[in-house]
């Protein structure tokens, strides 16, 4: 550089090139001419240095141009390095600096406040802040535009905002950074609607607003959520041109975000001409947080091409992986994160252990649990509900003996834990949760009492169940609906319907949980009258357009013998789902209308709706109830071919079942020896049944062999093929089958039959001597034994499986539990009304040709539900067919 020898000329040209000096460097360089050419003490000049040190964030070569100035007592220099420190967040210094200059009396000036009050402010120190305004005022400087835009700037982030709206007003004259500091000192503080009154002030006032006072106002209206307000503001934007500033675009796309009009912030997004980091962050984290969770990872895989997002970005990132269960794109982000050296939180952290969690990868979740310094109570409870919702249970309960060496569980763990208690029926696991839940004061915790009741129900303690339900001094509709589901799970269905008309004379309202939950009840009761009553309810509570509701009402009108009201149901559903066509299909197939039912599937592929696998088998199912050969096998063919479903071992036992009960033994064996999975009991069962009904005991002893190589525990099965070789006459094997399952600690389930008489349900066992009536009973049967003789029965003794004699076995059949059943309600309903009784166990030949006697006999019509399906005695036939 050259400079000009004269002094006036030297002063002028280093002057200049201290303000044109763009780097450190020649800052230092010119430093340097100024001691050569004795400008270093210079006023103005040093002035000048302090300021651009300051400006190169060198603020100690500041300090010491300073101290090494003479001037002293002049407040110029005391500004400059005020405004120095302050620039340089050194702001407790700067405000030392401006108790030094009141010390030596350097009497300051309209350009020191405005820096020593910005340190209070930032400092957020208000008795400093008080005590300078005092000095403002009594050097009178009261009335200064800028002082006061920074005294309610600083009043403002103190959160004396009644101070800092006393300065507004008092003010004599206002700019537009006074009223932006404002709005925005009521924004900071979540004054939102103070900030929007200013605002409208603002522009009654004339002023137009600029991009400070729009990122403030956009940020109140998103809040409040006043959608109007923030569409007047976003017009004045596009009309003042201030959405060419990225910070009020951001500001535009965050309140719609808030809005919820995901359109809008399309345009803006695809519109803005240059977008920063923040616009990336926000449209990334408004899409994740809208549940768009594919749209926000897009964004954030173009995003990394250009900027870095920030951590909220990234973890919001991993939640939409997590909601996606996208694993491989989680890992990528994890790694992204690892390699550009983000520091990871326990926020952060915790965010990553739920997501390899939520997307199987329980390893890498307990990996970086591992990793993590400190745990707080999230990262526990997150890797313990990962092991949980990955049926890693042991796991879980290995954590939580650690967990407890650190952290008292809160009651979200004990939530998370009582998962395990249903799916183990743990009950040990359970009495130990109820315990520390005790402990830890969490007893009275409404939502841990409704689990408790649940919890013990599944582990077959009902009585503890109902013990927890009574000692709950607060019963919610939640506590009620566990109570009422419990009963289902433990077979005590009765109780469950009693609890429910509690519940109603207690004043709690059922909702669709509880319907849910009851319905059922009715179907394993075949309480009619209860199942209408609950219609009833659901119509006056306007659930009926509920679709699980329609489908559970579907399923409880077929369950309880009615296929008519079950249909009607269905028809008057103004939306239907696959579970919908799946239970009307089941109703027609468990009343043998196997026809009715393959109209029902191709009337629901042309209403658009894809089968899955489980309508598939209420299809085979309805076909094999009815005869349809042929046309359950091209379901199945279709089932592979045109919906690429790859058939399950229930599949194959529905093309069993479907061949057996056709008589089509032979094939039925062929097709299992040719399936491609291993057969396991229940294939080879439906098998051996269909045998002993048709009398093949040369299939039935080789498919009996196959039962018991399995070693199932299952004792059904044994029983099975225990009757087979019965038939047989082959006792010794009959007696090692029965010995096997007393060594194993299995049981036969036994046949019950049940029936409703003026709503009161009867329970029959086989072989019963104990019920009421039982002496009107015997003799009933006894008298229809004569009639049925005349008639031409014979009673068909192979369905005794005992090795007694032949009049025994006679005695043994009027035993069962069907019969029992039937004769009762004949005693105790008016002639000529229908009966309906309900067995557990499949009816035996014998008992099925009983009925269709009786049934002409009394001319009674008698539906009898067995475990396969429903069977309608009229006139001496049954709809079934023979087919069941």
């Amino acid at each position: 550089m050259k400079l000009n020898c004269r002094s006036r000329d030297i002063y002028t040209s280093v002057s200049n090139a201290l303000s044109s000096t763009a780097n450190k460097k020649d800052l230092q360089k010119l430093h340097s001419l100024l001691i050569t050419f004795g400008l270093s003490k210079s006023l103005f000049l040093s002035g000048k240095l302090i300021s651009k040190y300051s400006q190169f964030k060198d603020p100690s070569s500041s300090l010491l141009i300073f101290r090494e100035n003479p001037h002293t007592n002049n407040a110029y220099l005391w500004n400059t390095i005020i405004r120095a420190m302050t620039h340089n967040e050194f702001y407790a210094k700067a405000l030392e600096f401006y108790a030094e200059m009141r010390k030596l009396q350097v009497k300051p000036d309209s350009y020191t406040f405005p820096s020593v009050i910005n340190a209070c402010g930032s400092l957020m120190d208000l008795r400093k802040g008080i005590f300078i305004h005092e000095h403002v005022k009594k050097l009178g400087f009261d009335s200064d535009l800028y002082i006061n835009n920074t005294l309610v700037d600083m009043y403002s982030r103190c959160s004396e905002l009644g101070r800092a709206r006393e300065v507004f007003d008092e003010m004599p004259s206002r700019d537009i950074v006074s009223w932006n500091s404002l709005i925005s000192g009521y924004t900071s503080n979540g004054c939102f609607k103070e900030a929007l009154e200013v605002y409208t002030q603002l522009r009654i006032g004339g002023l137009v607003p600029d991009s400070f006072s729009f990122s403030s106002v956009l940020l109140a209206c998103g809040v409040l959520g006043e959608v109007e307000e923030g569409q007047i503001v976003h017009g004045l934007v596009e009309k003042v041109g201030a959405y060419k500033d990225v910070i009020v675009s951001n500001g535009l796309l965050s309140m719609y975000f808030k809005f919820d009009m995901l359109n809008n912030c399309d345009i803006i997004f695809n519109e803005m001409v240059r977008k920063d980091s923040v616009t990336w962050n926000t449209i990334i984290c408004g899409y994740c947080e809208s549940g768009f969770y594919e749209e926000s990872i897009k964004l954030f895989l173009e995003m990394v091409d250009s900027f870095k997002p920030d951590i909220l970005t990234i973890t919001s990132v991993l939640r939409a992986c997590t909601y996606v269960g996208n694993l491989k794109l989680g890992i990528y982000v994890h790694n992204y994160m690892i390699s550009n050296g983000y520091k990871c939180d326990n926020i952060a952290s915790n965010i990553i252990i739920n997501m390899y969690a939520k997307c199987g990868d329980v390893l890498h979740s307990r990996e970086v649990f591992e990793s993590m310094g400190n745990h707080d109570l999230v990262s526990w409870n997150s890797l313990l509900n990962g092991y949980i919702e990955n049926g890693l249970y042991e796991e879980a309960i290995d954590l939580l003996r650690r967990m407890k060496k650190n952290f008292q569980p809160d009651f979200i763990t004990y939530v998370a834990l009582f998962s395990i208690c249903t799916e183990l029926a743990n009950a040990n696991f359970t009495e130990e949760l109820h315990c520390d839940i005790i402990k830890q004061g969490f007893g009275s915790t409404q939502i841990l009492g409704n689990a408790l009741v649940g919890a013990y129900a599944k582990c077959g303690k009902m009585e503890d169940s109902l013990k927890q339900f009574e000692t709950m001094e607060v019963r919610d509709t939640v506590t009620w609906n566990s109570i009422i589901a419990s009963c289902g799970n433990s077979k005590t269905s009765s109780l469950g319907l009693t609890m429910l008309s509690r519940m109603r004379k207690e004043g709690i309202m059922p909702d669709v949980p509880t319907f849910l939950s009851a319905l059922p009840l009715c179907s394993y009761l075949i309480a009619k009258r209860q199942g209408k009553e609950m219609h009833g309810c659901i119509l006056r509570l306007g659930f009926e357009s509920n679709v699980p509701i329609g489908n559970a009402l579907i399923e409880m009108y077929s369950n309880t013998g009615s296929l008519r009201n079950s249909i009607l149901v269905f028809e008057q559903m103004k939306t239907r789902d696959l579970v919908s066509w799946t239970a009307v299909i089941s109703a027609y197939g468990m009343f043998g209308e196997g026809r009715k039912a393959l109209i029902a599937f191709q009337n629901m592929k042309a209403a658009g709706i894809f089968p899955d696998h489980i309508v598939f088998i209420a299809v085979i199912y309805a076909c094999s109830h009815s005869g349809l050969v042929q046309e359950g096998k091209a379901c199945f063919e279709q089932m592979k071919k045109d919906y690429n479903i790859v058939p399950r071992i229930e599949h194959y036992a529905c093309v069993v079942d479907l061949l057996s009960r056709s008589g089509l033994l032979t094939e039925a064996e062929e097709f299992i020896t040719s399936m491609p999975l291993k057969p396991d009991a229940s294939i080879w069962g439906v098998l051996l049944s269909a045998c002993r009904a048709s009398g093949d005991m040369k299939i039935a002893e080789r498919v009996s062999e196959h039962v018991l190589e399995l070693d199932t525990n299952d004792p059904g099965y044994y029983v099975l093929a225990s009757n087979v070789y019965a038939s047989l006459g082959k006792w010794d094997r009959v007696r090692k089958i029965r010995t096997s399952l007393k060594a194993k600690g299995l049981k036969k389930e036994p046949g019950i039959s049940w029936l409703e008489i003026q709503n009161k349900v009867y329970y029959f066992g086989a072989g019963d001597r104990f019920f009421e009536q039982r002496k009107e009973v015997v003799e009933l049967l006894d008298d229809l034994s004569g009639l049925m003789a005349k008639e031409g029965y014979a009673a068909d003794v192979r369905f005794v499986l005992h090795d007694v004699g032949e009049d025994e076995k006679v005695d043994m059949l009027c035993g069962h539990s069907e019969r029992l059943a039937i004769a009762f309600g004949l005693l105790n309903t008016k002639p000529g009304a229908p009966l309906m009784v309900m067995k557990n166990l499949r009816v035996c030949g014998d008992c099925h040709t009983v009925t269709k006697y009786i049934s002409k006999i009394m001319k009674r019509e008698i539906l009898v539900r067995d475990s396969n399906r429903f069977h309608l005695f009229r006139d001496g036939s049954c709809s079934c067919r023979d087919h069941w």
